[in-house]
């Protein structure tokens, strides 16, 4: 029989400046408002992720490579984790009671359990585009958005949503962490302290003593403070919700509007998608830009479209593909964006190149004749369990689309093709 889910507790196995925390000692702290309000919270440890986006080109049919994005991701000592996690659940109680009220639940799809992915959330987004029939589509994403919430703003939400004056003790010593919250940088960390990167302590054991935190940690000065007046960790449990808290007023007012209108408004994440039947989106692209300054975030005007959905000859027909969440739809066809290929590609370029040099430093000691293929299967093919085509072929399934299983199509001969002509190098 399967074990229940914890509603807000679960084991974390990574190490920190504390030890991992058992359920009991979890909700004998996080529980506890007093505690909550005297508990000192540990740094954040943060690290850069970068994300090596590619194109195609048009005209070249070249595959080229983008400005890198790096993003900070930072992540809570155990203890403070738990609390994060509780506080989190609480408030994600009550913030989907006020959505439910707001008429939001169809609306805000991003960090909610609703059971559905990116995949769902684009193929009903599109389904309703072919339901209103001609329609204009407004589509663009928040510049920015973790590192841009103003800290009042978020309060006054925080306290909103709570239903009192000012922040209970308890909730308040969590906002302060989180606004004014101190990090340490994961590598400079690994240099004080001896560590390698490539074989770092595992759970349950710790960076360091809490004695050596206090003499060498922050005695060198690696503790940094974020001293900005917006801006919140992106990592942490508590995160994600206090995003969607963030915008509630946004999505009510945003969302009544675009229903005045006889149209329908989804936001997932930083993500903002308008669909109005034609005739009725003057003024949109205004409103959106003026509601988003109100709560000190900006549009992205490089990724903002706006797009007419025609019918022609009894089919509707878009003056370009819209892309949202990773896909497009030009009216009819439902495609996974051409920019998801060619990431693909170089990555099973790139696999596929490891494995041979692998096979060539072994090809004399161990007898290898070629690559060890049942790993590339694994990460690059319809034979493996987790991976890009798995995720295609579900796609291609939810939207029923022939379309995406045309683009999967080719990826099995090219992948062999390239394993031979590996095989053919060793």
């Amino acid at each position: 029989m399967k074990k229940e889910k914890h509603p807000w507790y679960k084991p974390r196995g990574y190490v920190h400046f504390d030890a991992p925390l058992g359920l009991v000692g979890a909700e004998k702290l996080a529980q506890n408002p007093d505690k909550v309000a005297r508990h000192s919270f540990y740094p954040f440890i943060r690290y850069g992720v970068t994300t090596q986006k590619v194109a195609k080109n048009s005209v070249t049919r070249k595959v080229y490579r983008k400005d890198p994005k790096l993003r900070h991701i930072a992540f809570a000592s155990h203890a403070d984790a738990h609390i994060y996690a509780y506080y989190s659940h609480v408030l994600g109680a009550a913030y989907e009671e006020r959505i439910k009220c707001y008429g939001l639940g169809g609306s805000v799809l991003a960090f909610r359990s609703l059971g559905k992915s990116n995949i769902e959330f684009a193929n009903d987004a599109f389904n309703e585009i072919c339901r209103v029939g001609e329609c204009f589509v407004f589509a663009t994403d928040i510049t920015g958005f973790f590192d841009n919430l103003d800290h009042q703003i978020l309060k006054k939400a925080w306290i909103d949503l709570v239903g009192f004056e000012s922040l209970p003790k308890d909730h308040y010593a969590v906002f302060r962490s989180l606004t004014n919250y101190s990090y340490v940088i994961k590598g400079e960390l690994f240099d004080l302290l001896g560590f390698s990167e490539n074989n770092a302590p595992r759970a349950p054991s710790r960076f360091c003593s809490p004695r050596d935190f206090r003499e060498k940690v922050r005695y060198s000065g690696l503790v940094r403070r974020h001293g900005e007046v917006k801006g919140i960790p992106q990592g942490s449990p508590i995160s994600a919700m206090l995003s969607n808290l963030y915008l509630l007023e946004f999505d009510r007012v945003l969302r009544a509007e675009v229903a005045s209108r006889g149209g329908t408004y989804y936001r997932y994440c930083d993500d903002i998608l308008c669909v109005i039947p034609f005739g009725n989106e003057v003024g949109v692209l205004e409103l959106v830009e003026n509601l988003i300054s109100k709560f000190g975030l900006k549009i992205n005007e490089k990724k903002t479209e706006s797009i007419f959905f025609r019918e022609i000859a009894g089919v509707l027909v878009a003056e370009r593909p819209l892309q949202y969440l990773g896909f497009t739809f030009d009216g009819s066809r439902k495609l996974i964006r051409s920019a998801a290929f060619a990431k693909f590609s170089e990555k099973y370029r790139r696999g596929v190149s490891l494995a041979r040099q692998t096979a060539r430093k072994y090809k004399f000691t161990k007898g290898v004749k070629g690559v060890w293929r049942r790993q590339l299967y694994e990460r690059y093919s319809h034979l493996g369990k987790r991976n890009f085509i798995r995720y295609g072929l579900r796609a291609a399934a939810v939207m029923q689309s022939r379309g995406i299983r045309r683009q999967l199509r080719p990826l099995w001969p090219r992948l062999l093709k390239r394993i031979e002509d590996a095989n053919s190098r060793i």
